[in-house]
C-alpha cells in the first residue's frame, strides 16, 4: 500500500493480518508481510504507518512461544504435531527451525513428528552443540531405542554437515536409525552451475535407472 507521498510502501498480506490465532500461523510463511522501502521515521511505532493488522501482529509476538517437546512455534505449552496420537512416535524429522517444518507440513507427506533444533553447529560464529535443541532430542528417544528413525533434514552446508556428523555420532552407539534426506540436482539446473557440496551429494545419492 503506497503512502500518497511514496515514503512509506508497505505489501501486507491480508491472510497473515488475520490469522494470528491459528497455531501454525508465521508470517512469513504466507507471504513477506511487511516491507519498508523508504520509512521517514525508522523509530516510527508499526501502529502508526501500518494500522490495520498491527494489533494482531503484536499479539501475536506476545503469544508464541516454542513447545516444550519440539521447540517448534506454537501458542500452547505442546504444539498440536506433538499433541497428535495419529502420528507416529518413533519418526523424528529433525530440522533447523520452524520455517522447515512449515514445509514439511505443506507437502502433507510426513506422519511422523519433528524436532526443531534452532540453529546449526557452528564453531567459527560461536554456535556449539550446547548452544541448540540436542540435548531434549536425546531426552526424546530415551527408552524408544526400539524400532525408532531420526531423520536428518538440515541443508547441505557446512554447517548442516557438521551438525548432521555430530548428531550421528551420538546415536552411533544406540539402536536408532539414522537416515538423511537424499540430495541431488533440482529439474531444470545446469550442472555448470551447481555448488560442489550439492554435486557430490548427488554423486554419493545416485540411484540405478530402472
Amino acid at each position: 500500500v503506497p503512502a500518497a507521498d511514496d515514503s512509506v510502501e508497505i505489501v501486507i498480506s491480508e491472510r497473515a493480518a488475520t490469522e494470528c490465532n491459528n497455531s501454525f500461523f508465521i508470517p512469513s510463511v504466507y507471504s513477506s508481510f511487511l516491507i519498508i522501502k523508504k520509512a521517514p521515521d525508522m523509530n516510527m511505532p508499526v501502529d502508526v504507518f501500518m494500522p490495520r493488522g498491527a494489533n494482531n501482529l503484536k499479539q501475536c509476538k506476545k503469544k508464541l512461544t516454542r513447545c516444550i517437546i519440539c521447540g517448534h512455534l506454537t501458542d500452547r505449552e505442546v504444539c498440536p504435531i506433538c499433541s497428535d496420537s495419529s502420528r507416529k512416535e518413533n519418526l523424528i524429522c529433525v530440522v533447523e527451525d520452524y520455517k522447515n517444518v512449515f514445509m514439511f507440513e505443506k507437502s502433507g507427506s510426513f506422519e511422523g513428528k519433528y524436532h526443531v533444533l534452532n540453529g546449526l553447529i557452528s564453531p567459527m560464529d560461536g554456535i556449539f552443540p550446547e548452544d541448540i535443541n540436542i540435548s531434549s532430542l536425546l531426552e526424546r528417544l530415551k527408552g524408544k531405542e526400539k524400532n525408532s528413525e531420526v531423520i536428518l533434514a538440515l541443508k547441505p552446508s557446512i554447517e548442516g554437515e557438521t551438525t548432521t556428523l555430530y548428531i550421528k555420532k551420538i546415536f552411533e552407539n544406540k539402536k536408532i536409525k539414522v537416515s538423511r534426506l537424499s540430495y541431488g540436482i533440482p529439474m531444470g539446473v545446469d550442472i555448470d552451475y551447481l555448488d560442489s557440496i550439492t554435486l557430490d551429494r548427488a554423486l554419493l545419492d545416485r540411484k540405478e535407472i530402472s
